[in-house]
């Protein structure tokens, strides 16, 4: 019988040591990185025959969408969820994200980076639940231009790629940066655009990006992280230059 081959590093608490341990699942057609895990999960038994505890990990929309079965497979940055077993070189290393905190074996905390969509203010804000009509209409081009942003899905892959994310920076990070363009250029969402810019001249603002450009390459919905980082380089500038001569 075809079978797959795993190398999977497991931490039993977010504290304790990590370790190692490989296990042989059987293969089928079609199968992703999520299947091979739960083959593990039906059966915990490690390639020497031990019974050990099932893996843990997480998943959701198992389409791409959510990011949240993000872990480093093969060494690179990606979701279980796309990783065909077919296309992938065997044994297959599985590893949790190196940028966030394990909770246990390959599941993380992402809460760091959904905080730093709160310093930014990356929402719209609504004027009450009442109808108050349609909004401004926005501009073909600048549609055009953010969409590809929207399709952030907070996924983890360019702070894991990037040299300056890591747990003793204090830095946004190249995802939660680029929403503030996306933010900005709403209509809506530009009444909030100088609170957004403030956000980004303080404390793991955009100074701190050492523009490595990793982040573009390892986004895979591949959002323009490094176009949209620039075009706020000169917003921030330009704010800020402005607080100074309006004194």
């Amino acid at each position: 019988m075809k079978t797959v081959h795993l190398i999977i590093k497991r931490q039993d608490t977010p504290n304790s040591a990590p370790y190692t341990q490989e296990f042989m699942v059987p293969h089928t057609d079609n199968m992703n990185v999520v299947t091979a895990l739960m083959e593990i999960q039906k059966n915990p038994v490690t390639k020497d025959g031990q019974t050990v505890n099932p893996v843990v990990w997480e998943c959701n929309c198992l389409e791409e969408v959510c990011g949240a079965c993000s872990m480093i497979i093969n060494g690179k940055a990606r979701q279980a969820c796309s990783a065909l077993i077919a296309h992938l070189t065997q044994p297959i290393t599985l590893a949790p994200l190196t940028k966030f905190p394990v909770v246990r074996d390959l599941m993380i905390d992402r809460q760091r980076m959904f905080d730093a969509l709160k310093t930014v203010k990356g929402w719209v804000n609504v004027d009450g639940t009442m109808l108050i009509g349609r909004g401004p209409r926005m501009a073909q081009k600048d549609q055009e231009e953010v969409y590809p942003i929207s399709r952030c899905m907070t996924c983890g892959c360019c702070m894991e790629s990037c040299p300056n994310y890591h747990p003793d920076s204090a830095f946004l990070g190249p995802a939660p940066i680029a929403q503030v363009q996306l933010f900005n250029t709403h209509p809506i969402g530009a009444m909030q655009k100088d609170e957004r810019l403030e956000a980004l001249t303080g404390p793991g603002g955009i100074a701190a990006c050492g523009n490595a450009q990793n982040c573009a390459a390892a986004c895979p919905k591949q959002i323009p992280l490094t176009g949209a980082i620039a075009k706020l380089n000169r917003q921030v500038n330009k704010f800020t230059f402005s607080k100074l001569f309006d004194k």
